[in-house]
């Protein structure tokens, strides 16, 4: 495991790798990737005690950059069979070069499955092409909005901040399709404010795992606050970010959560090549 990043700590709570990025870590010495972890014990439950949600692979890609692992094509097969041997829903990304979106596509159909898919908020044009490159494998279709607080992505993949009539596009393109529809990012108040106008199928609350710049403040908490307004504006909500234990599960779960995506916690699993039945403790 010499060559992985991960510090393989015990339980994965955003100290270990503080200044890692390229890495597992996040913006601001992991700032909010602790906040994340932190808060799902300090929030009350929900009002939905008898919520069923499933777990779900989180979107990762950049696996030789941020991982360590030695070849970005690899890794999506090894992740995607350790999913599909586990029953995991998949989840897939893109960036760049195009080749990563490309070797997801490739493993999930290797293992016979569907899987989200979630684009960059390029200009729509390139958007819809990777939809279309994606659509046999897609289960459920997004824009990954919270990737344009990448600066670095911003500029070498020429990423555009998304307004309501980018989306209405897409939305239009995908319920062409039958693929329902995922706004992926929902962190802010303007946020919330596109979700109203759109009603997507799902509304994924994330802050990227505290990878990227963004306003203070874990999804957690930010789940607490607004959840019943998100729900009344889509058509499922899912999140990620910081969910490390049974207890947080059923916590996020409570508040009427379908999905609830884990990234670290399956790389750790799959680099110490490890069963994908006991990621959360």
């Amino acid at each position: 495991m010499s060559n992985y990043k991960c510090r393989f700590c015990p339980v994965c709570l955003g100290r270990g790798c503080i200044g890692q990025l390229p890495g597992m870590g996040g913006e601001d010495s992991n700032r909010n990737f602790i906040l994340n972890c932190n808060e799902w014990k300090k929030i009350p439950s929900g009002k939905f005690s008898d919520a069923k949600a499933i777990l779900r692979l989180a979107p990762m890609t950049g696996a030789e950059q941020n991982i360590g692992y030695d070849d970005e094509k690899q890794y999506y097969f090894d992740m995607m069979k350790a999913c599909a041997d586990s029953n995991t829903a998949i989840s897939i990304g893109d960036g760049t070069p195009d080749e990563k979106l490309l070797y997801g596509i490739e493993a999930v159909k290797s293992v016979g499955k569907k899987a989200a898919v979630f684009i960059k908020p390029y200009e729509n044009k390139k958007v819809l092409e990777r939809m279309e490159w994606a659509e046999e494998i897609s289960e459920y279709s997004g824009i990954d909005i919270d990737a344009f607080n990448i600066l670095t992505m911003r500029n070498a993949a020429h990423l555009e901040k998304k307004t309501v009539e980018n989306l209405r596009e897409v939305q239009k393109f995908l319920a062409g399709k039958n693929i329902p529809f995922v706004l992926k990012g929902i962190f802010t108040k303007e946020d919330i404010d596109l979700i109203k106008e759109l009603k997507p199928d799902v509304a994924f609350v994330s802050n990227h795992g505290g990878r990227v710049p963004t306003e203070t403040g874990s999804v957690a908490e930010f789940l607490c606050r607004n959840a019943d307004e998100i729900r009344n504006c889509c058509g499922e909500i899912w999140v990620d970010g910081g969910i490390r234990t049974k207890e947080d599960f059923a916590k996020a779960q409570s508040y009427g959560v379908t999905n609830i995506l884990l990234g670290r916690p399956y790389v750790t699993a799959l680099c110490k090549k490890e069963s994908f039945e006991n990621v959360l403790k």
